[in-house]
């Protein structure tokens, strides 16, 4: 078992706080992804996990039993890093094989002679050769087990480091941004290689990204963070289907939710000189409608039912064009242009023919549109 419990965990620099009393409780087995933008605490609250940083207020329990004062050794986590952390001058097989030789460690490693020749004995013992040797097959390193780390790709280093954390066969696999330093193509490709190893091996990973689509695909469920305080905690289902701000709302997806200004009237929504009826349109005047990209689609000019707007951009992404258009009468919410933009994005299928500047019709579709205060930015209830 390897139930993960954080009460109240803080980590304070000076007047600044990293972390934020933050509590989550992830039962055993859990893909947990910490998702966030750089500078929210994600990573520190891994390294306080790991041991590597001091708690400044709250615990942390492992299946009931408090580690935060115990160091990173006695935790029973693996730390597979973004750097990869490989040991330059050792072969693959050695670099997978050394925690098992640590493990093993006694004061006489240390004298020359003795050293190489114990560390080669364990090295070469049958339990360990098999566990090593059953890793590197699970990561198809088997070919490269000779080789040092310099002759490999980026892509089969991230799988010696996995490997690596994966021999000790841990309670918990830590991964701080592990895939970040990947090109796109290998970034998929790593992506599926460590949900099948979470699949494989079982246990409780704790995953650190920046990146929704690496959140969305692999975790279980998520903790998205900001400045050091956890902003919502669920399944990606859920966080993506009911935000509970509009931090999250335009966080996760891709392109972001839209949030238009509208004021609710009697069982309608109006979006400057347009009404649509919307049943759960509740008592606030002033809020924020926000509507998927997916949810507005594009009309000729002038036709009723519509927000007039024009094109401003244009992005060809292969199954679908993304189109950024910039509305008329009706204002945005976006945190990042103010609060007071005009522009929206909506997404059409195949190669759009639409052109910087032609005017367009937006039909707002709100069967699944989320209602915010336009004041705090919370979720309004339904």
């Amino acid at each position: 078992m390897a139930a993960i419990d954080l009460q109240g965990v803080t980590r304070q620099f000076g007047a600044k706080k990293a972390v934020n009393d933050i509590s989550l409780s992830v039962p055993d087995g859990e893909f947990l992804v910490l998702l966030g933008p750089s500078g929210c605490g994600k990573s520190t609250l891994l390294r306080m996990l790991a041991g590597l940083e001091s708690l400044s207020g709250g615990q942390i329990l492992l299946d009931g039993r408090r580690i935060d004062q115990l160091p990173p050794s006695d935790r029973d986590m693996a730390f597979v890093f973004q750097s990869y952390a490989l040991y330059p001058h050792m072969t693959v097989r050695r670099n997978i094989t050394f925690p098992l030789i640590m493990r093993q460690h006694r004061w006489w490693f240390h004298v020359p002679g003795i050293s190489h020749l114990a560390k080669r004995r364990i090295e070469r013992s049958p339990a360990v050769r098999d566990l090593v040797d059953r890793t590197a097959a699970i990561l198809a390193l088997t070919p490269m087990m000779d080789q040092l780390p310099k002759t490999l790709s980026g892509g089969q280093r991230q799988r010696v480091a996995l490997g690596r954390a994966m021999v000790r066969k841990p309670q918990v696999f830590l991964m701080d941004e592990p895939l970040s330093n990947l090109d796109a193509k290998l970034r998929t490709a790593m992506r599926a290689e460590i949900i099948k190893l979470h699949g494989a091996v079982g246990g409780t990973f704790v995953y650190v990204t920046h990146d929704q689509i690496e959140a969305m695909t692999m975790g279980s469920r998520i903790a998205l963070m900001r400045d050091g305080v956890v902003q919502q905690f669920g399944t990606p289902r859920e966080i993506y289907t009911n935000p509970v701000n509009t931090y999250v709302a335009r966080f996760i997806g891709t392109p972001p939710m839209n949030l238009l200004r509208a004021t609710a009237d009697q069982g309608a929504l109006r979006f400057g000189p347009l009404v649509l009826p919307f049943i759960r349109a509740t008592a606030q005047a002033e809020l924020l409608a926000g509507i998927r990209p997916s949810a507005i689609a594009l009309t000729p000019a002038g036709e009723p039912g519509t927000v007039a707007g024009e094109v401003a951009m244009v992005e060809h992404i292969g199954a679908e064009s993304l189109i950024t258009v910039r509305m008329r009468d009706v204002r945005t919410g976006h945190e990042e242009d103010g609060g007071g933009g005009t522009e929206v994005m909506a997404t059409e299928a195949g190669y759009s023919e639409l052109r910087p500047g032609t005017p367009v019709g937006l039909r707002l579709d709100l069967s699944d549109a989320v209602l915010f205060s336009a004041g705090t930015g919370e979720r309004l209830a339904a």
